[in-house]
């Protein structure tokens, strides 16, 4: 193989070890858990706001913009769950350039995925101590996932990994709202055959081991837009495309229809207007 077999990583356990999460804070994570599923199940009134920078690199930014959110939150309570995006996994399009905290905490300086993995499980758990908020990674790596399990709150899927079937499969096992994503051809067949994966039981290989999942009924749609066949950036968050959307699920056997619009990427209106 043309491969360096650096070094062999902790497995998850090992490191939730060396930092583990508090009775108090999984106390609050199991709070918040509860709240946005019921959200996502239809029994509470309340929106969701996934909110944040596309990549966490800096701690100390990051600590301070979610402090700022908190303030916002208690002024919302009645009507906004908020969650804030701590994506420390950075999809690069051709695979070079920084590719988030977990590959290095420090930008400037060579990758170190185990320096990488202790700095965002410290993070995710000082937004608990600092904050109250339990909050949303990307699922970049499946494998990773249990580096941070009994942390996160809400996971997403990118669009160029909602097609893959250790992505899905790896949803159908957990117990927290996963967001697929519109691929960015924007085919919403893909979308939604991502969503029935994840909310059916698989047995699959994760981290070596055979496992039987039980399916996520809180796996839902991510409408971010779209590229079309000529290059140009299109939106899909316009009533008509909810409406489609509504009218897709009514035809599956799906349960907890839910949507997430995302006004990044081709849902943003500077990209498409110009």
């Amino acid at each position: 193989m043309n491969m360096n077999f650096k070094r062999k990583l902790p497995i998850p356990m090992e490191i939730k070890e060396m930092y583990p999460l508090s009775e108090k804070n999984a106390s609050i994570k199991a709070q918040n858990d509860e709240e946005i599923r019921k959200v996502f199940a239809g029994e509470s009134d309340k929106l969701v706001l996934v909110i944040g920078p596309c990549s966490a690199d800096r701690e100390d930014a990051v600590l301070d913009y979610i402090s700022r959110l908190r303030r916002v939150q208690e002024q919302v309570k009645d009507q906004i769950v908020i969650i804030p995006r701590i994506y420390t996994n950075k999809p690069r399009t051709t695979g070079d350039g920084y590719k988030g905290m977990l590959h290095q905490p420090d930008p400037n300086k060579a990758p170190d995925m185990l320096e990488g993995l202790i700095a965002i499980r410290k993070l995710h758990m000082k937004a608990i101590d600092e904050t109250g908020f339990t909050c949303a990674d990307e699922m970049l790596y499946p494998d990773n996932y249990r580096y941070l399990n009994d942390i996160l709150s809400y996971v997403a899927i990118g669009a160029r990994s909602v097609e893959n079937q250790e992505h899905r499969l790896t949803a159908s096992g957990l117990d927290i709202p996963v967001g697929m994503k519109n691929p960015t051809s924007g085919d919403i067949s893909v979308m939604m055959n991502s969503i029935t994966a994840g909310q059916h039981a698989h047995t699959f290989i994760y981290r070596g081991w055979e496992v039987e999942s039980k399916g996520n009924p809180l796996t839902h749609a991510i409408l971010r837009g779209y590229v079309n066949k000529h290059g140009q950036s299109l939106p899909n968050y316009h009533y008509e495309d909810l409406a489609s959307l509504c009218e897709t699920y009514a035809k599956t056997n799906l349960v907890n229809p839910g949507v997430i619009v995302d006004t990044n990427h081709a849902n943003s209106g500077k990209k498409w207007a110009e």
